[in-house]
């Protein structure tokens, strides 16, 4: 799908999260050590288990606000939270303050979320999901390639001005999206309105995803997701501490006397950055490379190959081989991304498409907290038997999303989309 032919309103949310999520990354690696600063590293342990619980409620509330009100209204909230909070940032003199202000943020933008990428699968068609998927991923992750290299600086020397700089962002992009972004709430999801009255929507949200979460096939999907999501966040993690564990200096270029050699940290380095640079590059053509493959296979193949690429990691200490290996597990990880939003959307009846979307970013919140078990295993165990565990659950979820498309083959959810199609007209 040519990007000039795109709705105006994924233009102009294509651009606005690209620019936000640039800042984001701008302070979001540092903000554990400003904190660990600020409290002690105890004590911020502790203060860094909070925010993704908000988060994962405010994902879950902003998916059923997106189904009741509308994308729009969703989105506007999650925008205005986020440049309110962005200012209390920059204006605050306490170090509680901020760290409520950095709650804010993560409820903000977990509140936004759902009702964005149901308003991408609203206003496009089945065909060309994918594809406009992975252009937001692409966005996504260049901000996560260069925000770190430029919050290394900003975020030390200049916070204030990145702070203000972040608020007239998310401030202009608050008002963009009043202006100009027009609302996609399908017909369907209008009719299933109730009462305002607050008891009676907490009591409608509660039944509408304890309907969800009693969906079979979308419960084993959250599991598979979950297994595959403590996988991916190895690289933050256990790659981390193997490469500057076991992997020694040594040289990466050599040529006539003359020498280029890395350390164990600059080893994992260039591995994340590498990593970082492929998400970048290699997002939109491995999406065309597999736009034809049924999500069954694209999701099989990514837990499978992400798995063992980290498997064959260690195996090795040589700084050539990690490279190959990370660009094995990179390739696994980045065909992923954007399956998951495009199969969420077909799947999930067009009434609860938000609801779907915020309940699908369990997995996520799930796996992150679990994730650090191979910190613990690594202590009793060797690194193999480590990367053994991360290659198992790899494969283990690889088995549930066989299990998923077993008891629902790809036409069905098709089905399910028509059907809903039909009711709006």
């Amino acid at each position: 799908m040519n990007w000039f032919k795109w709705d105006l309103n994924l233009k102009i949310r294509l651009i606005g999260d690209s620019l936000f999520n640039m800042l984001f990354w701008m302070y979001f690696p540092f903000i554990t050590l400003f904190f660990s600063d600020a409290f002690g590293k105890s004590i911020a342990s502790m203060l860094m288990a909070v925010p993704p619980l908000i988060s994962l409620l405010g994902s879950l509330f902003g998916g059923y606000l997106s189904d009741r009100w509308g994308r729009r209204p969703a989105m506007l909230l999650g925008a205005f939270l986020q440049t309110f909070m962005f200012a209390a940032f920059a204006l605050s003199s306490s170090h509680w303050l901020e760290y409520i202000a950095y709650i804010g943020l993560g409820l903000g933008g977990a509140i936004y979320t759902p009702g964005s990428s149901a308003m991408v699968a609203d206003v496009t068609p089945e065909k060309d999901r994918r594809m406009v998927f992975a252009t937001f991923v692409t966005g996504r992750n260049i901000g996560a390639v260069f925000g770190p290299a430029l919050g290394s600086v900003f975020f030390f020397q200049y916070r204030n001005e990145l702070l203000w700089t972040c608020t007239i962002v998310t401030l202009l992009y608050f008002v963009a999206i009043l202006a100009w972004i027009r609302e996609t709430l399908p017909p369907s999801a209008k009719m299933n309105r109730s009462g305002s009255k607050l008891p009676a929507i907490l009591k409608e949200q509660v039944q509408s995803y304890g309907v969800i979460f009693r969906d079979k096939v979308f419960a084993l999907y959250i599991c598979a997701g979950i297994l595959v999501t403590i996988a991916f966040m190895q690289l933050d993690m256990y790659l981390a501490f193997y490469v500057k564990e076991y992997v020694p200096a040594q040289t990466l270029l050599a040529f006539r006397g003359w020498t280029f050699n890395l350390s164990s940290e600059q080893v994992f380095g260039w591995m994340l950055g590498l990593n970082g640079l492929l998400f970048v590059l290699c997002v939109m053509p491995v999406t065309k490379l597999f736009e034809k493959w049924p999500e069954r296979n694209v999701l099989i193949m990514s837990s499978l190959l992400f798995g063992a690429g980290m498997l064959m990691i260690g195996l090795t200490t040589h700084v050539w081989l990690l490279f190959v290996f990370t660009v094995i597990f990179t390739i696994g990880e980045l065909s992923r991304s954007p399956v998951t939003d495009s199969f969420v959307s077909k799947y999930a009846p067009v009434h609860a498409r938000g609801q779907y979307m915020g309940a699908a970013n369990l997995q996520f919140f799930v796996g992150r907290f679990i994730a650090p078990v191979t910190i613990f295993l690594s202590s009793w165990f060797s690194p193999l038997v480590v990367f053994g565990f991360i290659f198992l659950v790899t494969v283990l979820s690889s088995i549930l999303y066989v299990q998923v498309f077993r008891i629902i083959p790809a036409d069905l959810y098709r089905q399910q989309e028509e059907k809903d199609i039909s009711l709006e007209s």
